[in-house]
């Protein structure tokens, strides 16, 4: 569904990214992991259009993608939630939800409204509700709800357990298992390494903007001078 080949890129002058090569397949959950610094939110924003890629290749489901402007590459279904969340604070609950299907999913509108909720009822409760009031939880489950609206086809997840408290993040994380569950593609996109590595099929590890490491779950774990050297366990 998505691949990397070769992939350069930063800010300005600045080379972040050194070559990064990554595929993910459909129906995968794909973490990469990494340590802050390590290039993953320049990753993802290259890869979504926001940032120009030096070099390499990006495509998705058979396309190239490399250099196409942001709202085509959410026309084609590859929808980013950044770090931070990034909701609309003066925006109610619903109109944040609704800005979700501006460009993609407008006419199920409806329809993903109600999927939402079923995912999230506590936005439900709150559609009202400006977005700046809600706690750190409730605009991370928004900001995830507000993705859905655009019926992505590849959910990138960037540090979606940022901030949040022990008892949320392991709710976060049941989250994005039961969405993978439903069909969805999910590069994740986490400085959470055991949580990570419980729900993904295949990871990633960055370092300094290269790929140090990719591979199952289970051949990241048995590599013991990766564990020390690259994840801290």
């Amino acid at each position: 569904m998505l691949e990397v080949r070769d992939l350069r890129g930063g800010y300005g002058s600045v080379e972040v990214l050194r070559g990064v090569s990554l595929e993910i397949r459909g129906g995968e959950i794909v973490a990469v992991l990494g340590s802050n610094g390590a290039g993953k939110s320049t990753f993802n924003n290259t890869v979504c259009g926001l940032y120009p890629a030096f070099s390499g290749r990006i495509g998705f489901d058979g396309g190239d993608i490399t250099r196409a402007h942001p709202t085509e590459i959410v026309a084609a279904g590859l929808i980013q939630v950044p770090e931070g969340r990034r909701v609309f604070p003066n925006l109610s609950v619903l109109e944040n939800l609704e800005l979700g299907s501006y460009r993609r999913g407008r006419t199920g509108r409806a329809r993903n409204l109600e999927r939402v909720f079923t995912v999230f009822p506590r936005l439900k409760e709150r559609t009202a509700q400006r977005a700046g009031t809600l706690s750190g939880g409730e605009q991370q489950m928004l900001a995830i709800g507000r993705s859905l609206m655009a019926e992505p086809r590849l959910l990138i997840l960037d540090e979606p357990s940022l901030g949040l408290a022990p008892l949320l993040v392991e709710e976060m994380f049941a989250l994005i298992h039961r969405l993978n569950e439903d069909g969805l593609a999910i590069l994740l996109v986490e400085q959470n390494v055991g949580q990570s590595l419980e729900i993904a099929h295949r990871a990633y590890v960055l370092e300094n903007g290269a790929i140090a490491f990719h591979g199952t779950p289970a051949e990241l774990l048995a590599n013991r001078e990766l564990k020390r050297a690259y994840l801290g366990i």
